[in-house]
């Protein structure tokens, strides 16, 4: 959700559009008559972690009152404090557990003391703006800034966390000094699951090397930007980084106008029902081809309405992966500036609370999820309860025979957020979200973010949990394992990784360690698959041989990954292929290097 990438290092918008106009004209000059100047290199990565248990756990507890929808007197003369977000279903239990935008009578934010008010703003750039206005009256000796410009807290997709908080924090450097303030992820409060999606012809489902050189529309960065991205890197796939460019091996991105996901589900309508078409320059391995390319856009990454929009107006369209795949990929973080929240730790606290219990209330009743809706309906003040009720569940349709997902999301209780940062169950989900986006950034490089911004903020530093394990009397149960007794069929995701071993060993070798912890945070990104693990060989040996070498190499695989803590009733299939399917010559050094890999297939 949100538009990641809309600003960059410079600590005004303005300063931004000079230098990118001044730099773009002089790059742009250079670039349109140089052929074969080399550019950015499209890449195969290896794709996000798909842990795929769901974090949902349903803790049993008596119905509490529902809040009312007047504005609360018990706490409006405790100082109001500011979180702003998306227009995003999952953020549904706080804004309920607020009774609206504003804290309300018989809320539970009035109940935990909290003077509560939820803005709704769908520009990162302005998000951004009122913590850094919050930053700067706390810095002037406000305990507590009052501004209506000003908010403690964010709300946005925790995939986009390794770009905002990075980000901010080198415009909270460059303006203060090193290290004196700094944002951190406090708590997740839900979970995008299925709402945000990639949407484009069957075939993409049914054979993923198809999307080789498909154009897909999107907010370059964004949560559906990294849906894509883990669906392509999971299924071997080469990403172009550079959206000025088209490179036919690779699978290309559009950014959408104005950073607008709505713009991406119209760019795709536009493209397919009048023969719109955008003009690239073509690149091959890296280099400038000198030839241009007129290319038609062939899929969308979007969410909620765009789904509905795209599904509405075309036929012969499906979605081809989501959030319900990747279901710990993308959560609602909670985003609050360190320095004032350790003056404050139980207001923190209070408001996870009040959140948390109010999710569980909606677990349990079917009537909090309705005030919930109303509470959504009132805070964005976009469609009726009634949308926002039936989308939250998650919605499907057919048309022409095709059959298609729109909506889905999910919130956060207690159980689930201790869970999902693997509090209870040693399984970090979080830390394997952010650490493999963080990846993608410092890879794919998009609009110069190694540049521009400098680094990463490390896991440590950009998540706090102290004001989320601060919480006391709290319905609370041990987490839920996942089942993985049922077989599975429908493939997810099928990629081919390289793995290093040694000279006719089974042992793995050292320079494979990344790309096995890349392998491990794919998985706990899509933790409900289960996995068919395959060893391949070159011909160098006998078949028998090779046969075994093959299923030994599988099984090593398999023994790092439970080392990890993967279950092994997650592997559905260890096996091995020998020599018999190769995917390159066996009579070239470099073909036989091909030919010794491990395929990992996911299945739901």
């Amino acid at each position: 959700m949100g538009k990641i990438l809309r600003t960059q290092k410079l600590t005004t918008l303005s300063e931004l559009l000079i230098v990118l106009v001044v730099i773009g004209g002089i790059l742009g000059a250079i670039y349109f008559i140089s052929p074969g100047i080399k550019t950015s290199i499209s890449k195969k990565l290896e794709g996000i972690d798909v842990n795929k248990a769901d974090v949902n756990n349903v803790v049993n507890a008596d119905k509490i009152a529902l809040p009312a929808k007047d504005e609360s007197s018990e706490v409006s003369s405790k100082p109001k404090i500011r979180i702003a977000g998306y227009a995003w279903n999952a953020q549904s239990g706080i804004i309920v557990a607020n009774g609206g935008p504003v804290t309300t009578k018989g809320s539970l934010m009035e109940k935990n003391n909290v003077n509560l008010e939820i803005i709704r703003q769908d520009w990162l750039s302005e998000l951004r703006n009122m913590q850094m206005k919050f930053i700067e009256e706390f810095d002037q000796g406000e305990a507590f800034p009052q501004s209506d410009k000003s908010v403690f807290a964010v709300m946005i997709m925790g995939d986009g966390a390794p770009f905002y908080i990075s980000s901010v924090q080198k415009s909270l450097d460059e303006k203060y000094g090193k290290d004196k303030y700094h944002l951190q992820v406090m708590g997740a409060l839900g979970m995008s699951y299925g709402e945000d999606k990639l949407i484009g012809p069957p075939a993409w489902k049914s054979n993923p090397k198809s999307m080789k050189g498909a154009l897909i529309s999107t907010v370059l960065g964004d949560g559906d930007w990294v849906t894509t991205v883990n669906y392509c890197f999971a299924n071997g796939l080469k990403v172009n980084p550079d959206p000025t460019t088209y490179d036919e091996d690779a699978v290309n991105f559009f950014p959408s106008e104005n950073d607008d996901y709505m713009k991406a589900a119209e760019e795709l309508i536009k493209s397919q029902t009048t023969g719109w078409t955008v003009s690239l320059k073509g690149v091959k391995e890296g280099k400038l081809t000198g030839k241009t390319v007129s290319r038609k856009i062939d899929g969308c990454a979007t969410w909620t309405p765009g789904d509905k929009v795209v599904f509405d107006k075309l036929s012969g369209f499906v979605d081809i992966v989501s959030t319900k795949e990747f279901n710990n990929q993308m959560p609602v973080a909670l985003i609050g500036v360190k320095e004032w929240a350790t003056k404050n730790p139980d207001m923190v606290s209070n408001i996870l609370k009040a959140s948390l219990t109010a999710s569980n209330q909606m677990k349990n009743y079917d009537d909090w999820r309705m005030r919930a809706a109303e509470a959504v309906t009132a805070t964005y003040k976009i469609e009726n309860a009634d949308y926002w009720y039936k989308m939250f569940q998650g919605q499907q349709g057919t048309k022409n025979g095709l059959t298609y997902n729109m909506g889905g999301s999910k919130v956060f209780n207690y159980a689930d957020a201790m869970q999902y940062f693997g509090i209870t169950d040693g399984v970090n989900r979080y830390k394997s979200v952010y650490n493999q986006v963080s990846n993608y950034l410092t890879e794919l490089n998009p609009f110069g973010f190694n540049e521009n911004v400098g680094g990463v903020v490390p896991y440590d530093n950009a998540v706090n949990l102290f004001f989320l394990k601060n919480i006391n009397d709290i319905e609370s149960t041990a987490p839920e394992k996942v089942d993985y007794t049922e077989e599975k069929k429908e493939v997810m995701a099928s990629g081919e990784w390289k793995i290093n071993f040694k000279t006719g060993s089974a042992d793995i070798s050292s320079s494979s360690t990344t790309e096995l912890e890349k392998i491990y945070n794919l998985l706990i990104q899509a933790e409900n698959t289960k996995l068919n693990i395959v060893g391949h060989t070159d011909n160098q040996g006998d078949d028998a041989t090779n046969n075994m070498l093959s299923k030994s190499r599988a099984q090593a695989v398999v023994n790092y990954l439970k080392q990890r803590g993967i279950p092994q009733t997650r592997f559905q299939i260890v096996d091995g292929k020998g020599e018999t399917d190769p995917v390159a010559t066996n009579d070239t050094e470099a073909g036989r290097a091909q030919n010794r890999r491990v395929v990992i297939t996911l299945l739901n």
